[in-house]
């Protein structure tokens, strides 16, 4: 990336609120996806309680499990680490560097996403203290299944990171390739979970729902913020 690329000055959400029609168009189409991602993960959870989604976690397990391979096993591996053993640094890595360009609005989503993301993931297992399946490969982690916390917490780190760059990247080739990035490692640790056998396809669905839920909701709320501040402004 060169410096003509990635600006270092401050994005225009940073600078000052966006036009306010743009604004609560973001507003209401976060809103809207927020509550999608509520009632689809309310509904999934019920689905799952009732015991709805056994044969559709059993199917999608199977099939994925036809595929395994000391290789792709060792690559699996390898990707479901980049959902929290290297996401922790990653998180560090990235907080760091935009505090020092100067980017304390982006520092602080990622913070407020991620510390939101463990909260989130942590409530909702305990909440329905689903068993985790016998796994394919290693042994199955401690902590209860539903959802799964790799899924949840790469959609919301790699997601937002994603769009806090692209917020900031002149370059269209660019941004397109930092989306397809972020969305190929969100895909990828999500089926790396279930390759593994450490969760239920159900599990990572969930995982995906919540975390859109979540930073959907944070978008409304952070441009609701501008929008307010605009108007109370002389």
């Amino acid at each position: 990336m060169t410096a003509g690329q990635i600006e270092r000055q401050l994005p225009e959400h940073e600078r000052g609120p966006l036009p306010a029609r743009l604004m609560e168009a973001m507003v209401l189409v976060s809103l809207v996806v927020a509550v999608l991602s509520l009632f689809g993960l309310s509904w999934l959870a019920g689905e799952m309680k009732e015991g709805d989604t056994v044969r559709f976690d059993l199917a999608v397990r199977s099939w994925v499990h036809q595929f395994g391979s000391p290789a792709m096993t060792g690559a699996m591996t390898a990707i479901s680490l980049l959902g929290y053993s290297i996401l922790i640094a990653e998180l560090v890595i990235a907080i760091s560097i935009f505090l020092y360009l100067g980017w304390r609005h982006a520092a602080g989503w990622l913070a407020v996403s991620m510390a939101g993301a463990l909260a989130l993931d942590l409530t909702l297992k305990y909440a329905f203290h689903r068993p985790r399946p016998q796994p394919f490969f290693g042994a199955a982690p401690h902590s209860y299944s539903f959802p799964s916390g790799h899924a949840l917490s790469s959609f919301c780190f790699y997601g937002v990171l994603a769009g806090l760059i692209v917020a900031r990247t002149r370059s269209l080739a660019l941004r397109v390739a930092v989306v397809v990035v972020a969305a190929l490692l969100v895909i990828s640790i999500g089926l790396s979970r279930i390759y593994l056998g450490v969760h239920y396809p159900s599990d990572v669905i969930a995982g995906y729902l919540a975390a859109a839920m979540w930073v959907a909701s944070l978008l409304a709320l952070d441009r609701w913020r501008v929008r307010r501040k605009k108007l109370k402004a002389p």
